[in-house]
């Protein structure tokens, strides 16, 4: 398995942030008509929006665009989007664009961010600091209990829990952190239960959690979704945490997707190396994955990312907060963040490079760099190569 590093795909980049402002129902029509005409991926429709200052604008001048590029395709009719949307609000979902306010900010900062979520239940979750815990499906007592304890510790830390609803750890986090908050991202259709068996669990979580995907209504999912799925997952999530994987898993995906997003990736030591379910887990740690044991592990490596303490957690046996709780990392300074941004420039540089020219903790160099994705400042360039954005 390759080293964990955050390296995005050789073929995407950083284009510019999309404009977000409040949506009246014909923008809304025309977006999801631009996202469902011929040929309108995550990159173009963000391309047409930033040129044309809007979906409505864009939508009128596709016809002539593609007749230009030398085929004219076809376009979504307002009929059709009208009643995708009214489908949605019969279900109870709502359609959001990544040009409105609501939509995860973490998504929306990734090189091409799925134009349209839908969601039902609670969509302010999205915006909450997210962790998300994936695992195996066939997952050991151990394995169970595991993810239930980082679940239960990390949602009443304030952190809303992220997995994508399959059996084993994935439902065993949700379960443990719908009190406090829990969001599950489909592979299919907002109205489409799958596993059939996690019928309660999905009701359940559309009604106190958090419902999402970028799916239409209906739409039953096939085996090249799941990774998909799991690039949302990861990428509306500050880390991502794997409690068991065998060597090919879901999971191993959704780590290496976190890794290119440059998310933080957690992984819990196999208890036996000659358990398949270990194989995973240990084969991230020897890449690069943090080691975590305890909920504690996990909250001190983000609590520079949130700016929030380290809570003293209790106990699980005994109820009794931990005396001897190791301090929590120092905060970066201002000047640490100043010598990351001097450090880079016009010309693309890669990580390990601004590591040796700040003199910064390779962990350091990374909370500065998400800090300048997010706020719009990194341009990204392929082969894990970025530079500060051209000023504006």
């Amino acid at each position: 398995m390759p080293k964990l590093d955050p390296r995005p795909e050789p073929d995407l980049f950083v284009p510019a942030p999309l404009p977000v402002a409040e949506l009246g129902q014909p923008e809304r029509l025309a977006c999801l008509r631009l996202i469902r005409s011929d040929n309108v991926g995550p990159v173009t429709f963000r391309e047409l929006i930033n040129h044309f200052g809007g979906a409505e604008a864009a939508l009128a001048a596709v016809p002539e665009l593609s007749r230009r590029g030398g085929r004219a395709i076809r376009v979504c009719s307002e009929d059709d989007a009208r009643a995708e949307l009214e489908h949605a609000r019969q279900a109870g979902a709502r359609a959001l664009f990544t040009i409105e306010p609501g939509y995860p900010a973490a998504l929306a900062a990734l090189d091409a961010p799925p134009p349209l979520l839908y969601v039902k239940g609670k969509p302010e979750l999205l915006n909450r600091p997210i962790v998300a815990i994936v695992g195996s499906r066939q997952c050991s007592a151990a394995g169970s209990k595991l993810a239930r304890h980082f679940a239960a510790d990390l949602s009443r830390a304030g952190y809303v829990i992220a997995s994508g609803l399959a059996r084993g750890i994935d439902s065993i986090a949700h379960e443990a952190s719908l009190e406090h908050g829990t969001v599950a991202v489909l592979a299919g259709g907002i109205d489409v239960v799958y596993p059939p068996e996690h019928k309660e669990l999905q009701e359940a979580i559309g009604a106190r959690g958090c419902l999402v995907t970028e799916m239409p209504l209906g739409f039953a999912p096939r085996g090249k979704d799941f990774p998909r799925r799991n690039r949302i997952i990861s990428g509306i999530s500050l880390g991502v945490l794997v409690v068991e994987a065998a060597r090919r898993s879901g999971s191993l995906v959704t780590a290496r997707m976190a890794a290119e997003q440059g998310r933080e990736v957690f992984a819990v030591p196999g208890g036996h190396p000659l358990d398949p379910r270990a194989e995973g887990t240990n084969r991230l740690l020897k890449s690069g994955a943090t080691l975590v044991t305890e909920p504690g592990d996990l909250l001190q490596a983000l609590s520079p990312l949130t700016h929030r303490p380290v809570p003293h957690l209790r106990d699980e046996e005994t109820g009794a907060a931990p005396d001897d709780a190791p301090p929590a990392p120092a905060p970066l300074s201002e000047r640490d963040r100043d010598r990351v941004v001097a450090a880079l420039g016009a010309a693309p540089v890669d990580i390990d490079t601004l590591v040796r020219g700040t003199g910064l903790a390779s962990r350091d160099v990374q909370i500065v760099l998400i800090e300048l994705s997010l706020a719009g400042r990194i341009e990204r360039h392929g082969n894990g190569l970025m530079s500060l954005a051209p000023a504006r």
